[in-house]
């Protein structure tokens, strides 16, 4: 049986990593929905697509991901959905500078 050369191994195993790390990121990119306020969690965390709360919005907030100035963007706090930048919860806290 012929051996594999460990760096063929390791380039092999380090494409191969890569694949299914940007696979799957494409997936999830794909898979979000617009976050409403009749979902359970949104209730839960009171959840608002427009802030009343004066300098306190989900643009701002640490657990928001995604491209900056975006108006709908992936949250921690809401897996699979996509919330308002202008939106807030009670789980806001100011994103640190």
């Amino acid at each position: 049986m012929k051996g594999v050369k460990r760096r063929d191994f390791l380039k092999l195993s380090g494409t191969t990593l890569i694949g299914l790390t940007m696979g799957s990121a494409a997936l999830r990119a794909h898979a979000k929905e617009i976050l409403t306020t009749e979902n359970q969690a949104a209730q839960a965390l009171k959840y608002t697509p427009s802030s009343t709360v004066e300098g306190a919005n989900c643009a701002n907030c640490m657990y928001v991901q995604g491209k900056e100035g975006d108006e709908h963007r992936p949250c921690m706090l809401f897996p699979n959905h996509l919330v308002n930048a202008k939106g807030w919860c009670s789980g806001w806290v100011k994103r640190p500078n």
